[in-house]
């Protein structure tokens, strides 16, 4: 299964925090990794989004379409990873998924799958990582990162 995590772009301060919107340098960092994303993106990709602000406009330049997306509330109230994954039906679903939510969130659900739970990793704002299962192990490897402002992607 692939499993793609996008952090919401950078965005505005404010309160309160599930209304805050993106920056111009975050609507710049969306519009840039949404290109790329479009480019690739695997066939029959779910969308599970957090329903703040930040998230539903970075993923809209991706995808313009709210109908195609599931708003999850956990993804925003910072579940657990395991919560996360079996929304997102990991390992076993037909489809992959793509993911966009908040830190310190995506850095545990990367880390737990790279078999490093005990030490999140660290998402950048607007970044995008892209995970393919390995059943096997019930584990993931890293294939992509993108990173807003720093095109081009880096392979890990």
């Amino acid at each position: 299964m692939e499993l793609l995590l996008w952090r919401h772009a950078d965005a505005l301060q404010g309160a309160p925090d599930i209304a805050r919107e993106l920056s111009a340098r975050g609507h710049r960092q969306a519009r840039e990794v949404a290109a790329w994303l479009g480019e690739r993106a695997p066939a029959h990709l779910r969308l599970l989004v957090s329903p703040a602000a930040r998230t539903r406009q970075t993923v809209s330049y991706f995808c313009a379409d709210e109908g195609a997306m599931r708003f999850c509330a956990p993804l925003f109230h910072g579940a657990a990873p395991e919560e996360i994954l079996r929304l997102a039906g990991w390992p076993d679903a037909d489809a992959p998924a793509l993911i966009v939510g908040h830190q310190p969130l995506l850095g545990a659900i990367a880390a737990h799958l790279l078999g490093e739970a005990s030490f999140p990793a660290s998402f950048r704002k607007g970044a995008l990582w892209w995970l393919r299962g390995e059943p096997e192990r019930e584990a993931a490897r890293l294939v992509h990162v993108v990173e807003a402002d720093k095109h081009p992607e880096r392979s890990p």
